[in-house]
C-alpha cells in the first residue's frame, strides 16, 4: 500500500491523483536513484494505475551499461524524482512592488521498490512507445529497426517500480490573492507554466 506523503498540509500539497497522473503523462523523464550506492540517471518512465486512478507502478527500462541493474539487483530501493513545469516570477509580473519575487514548479517525489524484469524487457520497450508515439500519424515501429533490434535488446533490461511512498509539491500561486494570481497569468510567456497554474487555481478562477 502507498504510503501517505508525510510533507505538512498547505496550499501546494493540496492535489488529486488526476494530477500526479497529468504530471507524469507530461513530463515522463525522471531521475532513478539508487539509494544504497547513489548512483542516478535520468530515465522515462510510463505510470501504471489502480482502478481509483492511483499510481501504483513505474515501467522503464535501464541501459546495463550504466551499472544500474546491478546496483537495484543487490538492493532494490529507489528515490524517483519528476519535475515538471517551472519558471521564474517576478514582482513586476504579480504587479505589486513589496512583493516578493520567487519560483514555481511542481515536482514529485517517489520512493519506491525496483524490480528486475528482463523476461518483460520488450513489453517495456512497447509500452514506452505505444504511450509516446500514439498522437503520431505514422508511429514508429520496433520493426522498423530490422537486423539491429536483437542486439539493442541485450544492452538493456526492464523494470517495474512498485510505489511505496509519493509525495507532490505544486506550488503554483495557490497562496496568492486573486488580483496577483491574475495579474501573474497574465504575464506567464511559458504556456505549460501557465497551463498548470490555471489548472492547480481551477477553482478560484
Amino acid at each position: 500500500m502507498i504510503q501517505q506523503s508525510q510533507t505538512p498540509s498547505g496550499p501546494f500539497t493540496d492535489y488529486a491523483s488526476e494530477d500526479v497522473r497529468a504530471l507524469i503523462g507530461e513530463y515522463p523523464l525522471a531521475w532513478v536513484c539508487s539509494l544504497a550506492t547513489g548512483a542516478a540517471t535520468h530515465l522515462p518512465l510510463i505510470g501504471e494505475y489502480d482502478g481509483e486512478g492511483q499510481l501504483t507502478g513505474l515501467i522503464g527500462h535501464f541501459p546495463r551499461s550504466m551499472g544500474l541493474e546491478e546496483a537495484f539487483a543487490a538492493d532494490p530501493r529507489a528515490l524517483i524524482l519528476f519535475t515538471g513545469p517551472q519558471g521564474y516570477v517576478s514582482a513586476e509580473m504579480a504587479g505589486r512592488t513589496n512583493w516578493a519575487p520567487t519560483w514555481n514548479f511542481a515536482q514529485l517525489r517517489i520512493e519506491a521498490t525496483i524490480t528486475l524484469q528482463p523476461e518483460r524487457t520488450e513489453e517495456a520497450l512497447q509500452i514506452l512507445l505505444d504511450t509516446m508515439e500514439r498522437d503520431a500519424h505514422t508511429p514508429w515501429r520496433i520493426a522498423n529497426l530490422g537486423e539491429r533490434y536483437p542486439g539493442m535488446l541485450r544492452r538493456i533490461v526492464g523494470f517495474r517500480a512498485d510505489i511505496a511512498t509519493l509525495e507532490g509539491r505544486f506550488k503554483l500561486g495557490q497562496d496568492e490573492d486573486i488580483e496577483t494570481l491574475r495579474s501573474i497569468l497574465a504575464a506567464i510567456r511559458d504556456p505549460a507554466l501557465l497551463r498548470w497554474m490555471q489548472r492547480m487555481n481551477r477553482g478560484r478562477l
